[in-house]
């Protein structure tokens, strides 16, 4: 490309944020802004090429389903399981943290045009087939139905309570539910789970 490619850094942490600045601006990337999961708007995605998504080690990454509809998502996860979950929940790809500086470039090209990246070390244990899913503990009530469509499309617990007009404190008692019949551990699993389940219109 004739420009640095435009990047988008996402994660909880500030000072993920700027450690990932830094290490972008190194690789000759053009950062057009760090931002909190939940401060993404659309006027973000439009002016990004791509989305470098940065999780904690207990996930974090509600919103990349629609974030990954509109610019291409890479997912830096802590562990393999976590790096399936990103998977599952849009992402482009995923890149190990250890040799980030050096394959961050080209991965952002492939992801840009298309391709799915994984790091070559992790990629056994990533895309190998899931475990089945398991039968729900109980079938899941009108509202936990309507929850769990709303988890497919990446909604924070917050955004689940301003679309269905209930507080985050009873949105987190529907997520908590729909995991437990499930028998999930993390949102990305659950949604694999009601998808073989056909409990999703995908």
């Amino acid at each position: 490309m004739a420009s640095p490619l435009r990047l988008l850094l996402v994660s909880e942490d500030a000072i993920a944020r700027a450690g990932l600045r830094a290490l972008a601006e190194r690789a000759g990337l053009s950062v057009v802004a760090e931002l909190a999961p939940d401060e993404l708007a659309p006027e973000h995605f439009e002016a990004a090429d791509a989305i470098l998504w940065e999780a904690g080690a207990t996930g974090g990454f509600d919103g990349i389903r629609d974030a990954s509809g509109r610019v291409p998502v890479l997912a830096l996860p802590w562990t393999a399981e976590l790096a399936r979950e990103a998977l599952a929940a849009g992402a482009r790809g995923v890149l190990s943290r250890e040799r980030l500086e050096e394959q961050l470039p080209a991965a952002l090209q492939a992801a840009a045009l298309g391709l799915l990246v994984v790091d070559e070390a992790e990629g056994a244990s990533v895309i190998r087939a899931p475990a089945p899913a398991v039968a729900l503990v109980e079938p899941l009530t009108p509202r936990e139905a309507e929850v769990l469509q709303l988890l497919a499309e990446g909604l924070t617990n917050r955004r689940l309570g301003e679309r269905l007009g209930i507080s985050e404190h009873t949105a987190k008692f529907h997520v908590n539910a729909i995991l437990g019949k499930l028998g999930a551990q993390t949102r990305g699993e659950a949604i694999a789970h009601a998808a073989r389940l056909g409990l999703l219109l995908l």
